[in-house]
Order: structure tokens, then C-alpha cells, then sequence
């Protein structure tokens, strides 16, 4: 799949794809490492933040690139104690191309 090669490319780890929905249009990454958090300890007082979270937007903007709105968020993380990485994608609809009001 294209999202494994990406992250392949740009981050240099293969994630599963794993655990698709009934309907089709949902699915998640897991992965066992993640090189964002290979030197990153998360302090006591700091256990709810989403060190990683910048993924998830990095996916939806990709994905807006290519016409579909869909949603993602962290499932499981490592830095929290997890035994690996998972990131939840939700397709949500198929972007139509628009033209602005007034540019016809």
C-alpha cells in the first residue's frame, strides 16, 4: 500500500496495516518503533501529551492531496507505555474539486 512506502521513505519503519472496519473505511497503522520518540522520555506530569500527534495531521493533509477527507487519530502509543504505535485512519468522503465563488 502507498502509506507503507511513505513511511518507509520518509521515516524509515513499515507500519501493519491491521483491524479494518465491516464497512471498509476504516483501518489502523501500528508500528513497533517510531523514530520520532527514540530519544524522548515523557515526564511524570506530562503523560496526556500527544508527542507524535503531528503524524496524524500529517496524514490528513497527504491524504487531502489526493482528494479524500479522512480522520486519525493515536489508538495506542509507545512513549505511554504501550507496546507499540497505532494510529486509527477513518475515511470520511471523497473531495470534490470546487471553484471559488466569482472564478468562473
Amino acid at each position: 500500500m502507498v502509506l507503507q512506502t511513505a513511511f518507509r521513505i520518509y521515516l524509515g519503519i513499515t507500519p501493519d496495516i491491521t483491524n479494518w472496519s465491516q464497512s471498509g473505511d476504516e483501518f489502523s497503522l501500528q508500528f513497533e518503533s517510531n523514530p520520532l520518540t527514540e530519544f524522548v522520555e515523557l515526564p511524570d506530569h506530562c503523560i496526556g501529551l500527544k508527542y507524535c500527534n503531528i503524524l496524524t495531521g500529517v496524514l490528513r493533509g497527504a491524504m487531502e492531496m489526493v482528494q479524500m477527507d479522512v480522520s486519525s487519530m493515536f489508538v495506542r502509543d509507545h512513549l505511554k507505555g504501550d507496546s507499540c504505535t497505532e494510529l486509527r485512519i477513518k475515511f470520511i468522503k471523497r473531495i470534490e474539486d470546487a471553484i471559488p465563488a466569482g472564478e468562473d
